[in-house]
């Protein structure tokens, strides 16, 4: 008998409520087209429904999503299927754009890793709820691409620390936020012990039992980012090659660990793109990001860094020496 093979992502109504359950746990549910495109289609018709009052997003496995496939890619790239690559991006922007604008309760409840794509597939809805075990990272530079999927802008209208210092710091260096900082900063809505019925709660009774089981972040959790606040506000808010001169002291301590296998082209490019999307709005950031896309991902240190961190595992790349920042800001703007 063949064996049943389940599809990575399921969309199903529940009473009212229209559920996407990611289901690629092998691969920590990172989005591929098989996911990507049913998971829009679904947006698309529930919005449209008038039976479907709230969405809500769930996953299978111990990590909600670590991100795009960028490995799928990869090789889609190496394979000279530029055009198919350059649509996936592009959907999954619209599809940013689709959650950020979406008339009806959204909701993600995410435990676990959440970077990159599962980020965008989250952090643009009206409610976020994490578990203790929680950490956010946009980790692109190590793989020589950029921060993307509207979090270029997203990081940095954070409500609770709305800078573009914070945005930048947080693209540029990857730094694990933990659950308690995400609800401090504002990226994520609400801190729950266990996800465990949370779900069926919300089908059953709404999105007002999220503030019945929330609880407060931790202050001890968040005094190791809010003691940089000062400095990361001073420092990022630069071109690349003047937050690179600036680094000194407590701040130098920190980062340049978190980027000491960053693509010097990615820091540049995703500085340039904070730059330019510090003064838009997230659809006009989304199309800067589209554009940076269609750059970087025809330069060698994608395949490159995609190689040695999630193929190879090697952590070995060897990237383009540092372009100078008009490079990257001339094809945004």
């Amino acid at each position: 008998m063949a064996e049943t093979v389940n599809p990575p992502v399921r969309t199903d109504v529940v009473r009212s409520t229209g559920v996407i359950t990611l289901d690629r746990p092998k691969a920590l549910n990172s989005l591929n087209p098989d996911m990507l495109y049913p998971i829009i289609d679904a947006l698309k018709a529930w919005r449209e429904d008038d039976a479907i009052e709230q969405v809500l997003v769930v996953s299978s496995g111990k990590h909600f999503c670590a991100g795009g496939d960028v490995r799928y890619a990869r090789e889609a790239i190496m394979a000279g299927r530029h055009e198919e690559v350059d649509e996936f991006f592009r959907r999954e922007y619209e599809m940013n754009l689709m959650i950020a604008e979406y008339p009806k309760p959204y909701i993600s409840l995410v435990s676990g890793v959440v970077m990159g794509g599962g980020l965008g597939l989250s952090a643009h809805g009206d409610r976020l709820v994490v578990t203790p075990d929680v950490f956010a990272s946009m980790p692109e530079m190590n793989i020589g691409y950029f921060t993307d999927v509207g979090m270029s802008w997203r990081l940095q209208n954070l409500p609770g620390h709305p800078t573009l210092g914070l945005g930048m710091f947080l693209a540029l260096t990857g730094y694990r936020l933990n659950a308690h900082e995400m609800v401090a900063t504002g990226l994520a809505t609400h801190l729950v012990e266990s996800l465990d019925g949370l779900a069926e709660r919300i089908i059953n009774e709404g999105v007002e039992v999220l503030d019945e089981v929330a609880v407060q972040p931790e202050l001890a959790k968040l005094e190791e980012l809010e003691e940089l606040y000062v400095l990361i506000d001073d420092v990022f808010t630069h071109p690349w090659p003047e937050i690179k001169e600036r680094l000194d002291g407590r701040l130098a301590e920190v980062v340049e660990p978190l980027i000491a296998q960053a693509s010097p082209s990615s820091l540049v490019a995703s500085a340039e793109l904070m730059l330019a999307n510090s003064h838009c709005d997230l659809a006009t950031a989304l199309q800067n990001e589209n554009k940076l896309g269609l750059m970087l991902r025809r330069e060698n240190d994608f395949l490159e860094g995609v190689r040695a961190v999630l193929v190879d595992k090697s952590n070995d790349a060897t990237f383009e020496p540092e372009p100078e920042p008009e490079k990257y800001r001339d094809a945004i703007e």
